[in-house]
């Protein structure tokens, strides 16, 4: 039986081979632990868990803002207790275009630098410099490595490798070093660019949310809420609008996708209800059957779900009455004075998008005075730990306490109770009934 000893070519062949089963190790680690959430300070938190201590006894990500400004947005330590109260809640001071600071010569492009001398933090020659070097003395440094973080040409921030006693961070290590940079500066590049097209969807989304009318007897509020839990925006809307013959139109629906597309596909067909809602005076099934008939021509494999109500007094003296379809649409709840709730499970026909020769039904309601109708998208009662069926008990609960709540906080309780947990967009809207029978004479703001 042979061993391997230093020296023996077969030693020297283990050596390699294990180093670069640790390279490999670290790499696959550090790729899982960014793709592992969408909250990219979360997944720096981990990259930088899998760095510690394979490469460095502490490390540093920071980041610079929108503004310019730098931020450290981790640290982490193999002994946590070591890391100051607060250390993470200050901003940087800026870096300068001619400091000398490691870090500042880092963002301008230069590295990886290689530190081995560190001096003392007054000696410092800005506020920068004399931060950088007071982190290094309290966190303590013996060799340290600073690489940009380069992305589309651009420097996004700073990864600061460290260690505290003279082994590791050898010059073999620099290449594995600059490709986890690399992938760094690549995860929070799509993070911003993604947050970026999140942020113009919202806002295109809100830009197209309408004005709603007000001034008669019938109350109406409604509200939009982004999803909370991802950076996702889809094509939820809701719309409400007086016909010519005074009926009020109300609208809750949902484009199939969650990006930018989706929010323009939702744009598409919000006008395309409408124009086909004020030329016909038709009922709401025969609407929704025009609508799926022109999103086949137009949009053809497009799909959403839809509800269309038409809320109205047929007679003076009679209750309200909302005829509605329902095109694949969680049903409209009603909530009575009293805290009754019932789903209304009439007009129902499967979602637009899928078979446009579809026979659209009506229902009719008669309303009872001081009630309210809350149309709504599933983000406001879907959850994936959860049935659908859960989601729909715990509205009609929440629903039913708040009955007799005014219709603004009926709302904005539903969102704070039922929208914090959930992981889709929340539209919905919804239309308290008057006590009394005055006729319907709202006009739009």
């Amino acid at each position: 039986m042979t061993t391997s000893t230093p020296g023996d070519d077969s030693f020297d062949v283990d050596r390699a081979l294990q180093d670069a089963l640790d390279r490999l190790t670290i790499v696959a680690n550090a790729s899982e632990a960014l793709s592992s959430t969408l909250d990219l300070e979360q997944g720096l938190r981990r990259l930088c868990g899998v760095l510690v201590p394979a490469l460095a006894d502490w490390c540093a990500i920071d980041l610079v803002e929108s503004e310019g400004q730098l931020r450290r947005a981790v640290v982490e330590h193999r002994e946590p207790d070591v890391l100051p109260s607060g250390f993470l809640e200050a901003l940087l001071p800026p870096a300068g275009e001619s400091s000398p600071a490691p870090l500042a010569r880092a963002l301008r492009g230069a590295g990886p630098l290689r530190l081995a001398d560190f001096p003392a933090p007054d000696e410092g020659a800005d506020a920068l410099h004399r931060v950088e070097l007071r982190t290094f003395e309290q966190l303590g440094a013996h060799r340290a490595v600073l690489v940009p973080l380069r992305a589309r040409h651009q420097v996004l921030g700073v990864l600061t490798l460290v260690r505290t006693d003279p082994d590791g961070l050898d010059d073999d290590r620099l290449p594995l070093i600059e490709d986890l940079a690399h992938r760094i500066a690549m995860a929070v590049d799509s993070a911003r660019l993604h947050g970026q097209i999140a942020h113009t969807a919202e806002r295109l989304q809100r830009s197209l949310l309408p004005d709603l009318p007000h001034g008669g007897p019938l109350e109406i509020a409604a509200r939009y809420d982004p999803a909370r839990a991802s950076a996702e925006v889809g094509g939820d809307w809701y719309d409400a609008f007086l016909l010519p013959d005074g009926a009020l139109s109300l609208i809750i629906g949902d484009v199939t996708g969650h990006d930018l597309k989706a929010a323009v596909a939702m744009s598409q067909m919000r006008n395309m209800l409408r124009g086909i809602a004020c030329d016909r005076k038709e009922p709401p099934g025969k609407i929704l059957a025009r609508l799926d008939a022109a999103n086949e021509i137009l949009y053809p494999g497009q799909t959403l779900t839809c509800l269309y109500g038409l809320l109205a007094k047929p007679e003076p003296d009679s209750p309200w009455v909302l005829e509605y379809a329902v095109a694949g649409h969680p049903a409209p709840l009603l909530i009575t004075r009293d805290g009754d709730t019932r789903f209304l499970e009439g007009g129902r026909s499967i979602l637009l998008g899928v078979v446009p020769e579809t026979i659209r039904p009506d229902a009719t309601e008669p309303l009872p005075p001081g009630s309210t109708v809350l149309l709504y998208t599933d983000g406001l009662i879907e959850r994936r730990s959860e049935t659908f069926d859960d989601g729909m008990t715990r509205l009609r609960l929440h629903a039913a306490a708040l009955a007799r709540a005014p219709l603004e906080t009926f709302c904005d309780e539903l969102v704070v109770a039922l929208g914090d947990a959930g992981t889709d967009d929340i539209a919905m809207i919804a239309v308290r009934i008057p006590p009394g029978i005055e006729p319907y004479t709202a006009t739009a703001e």
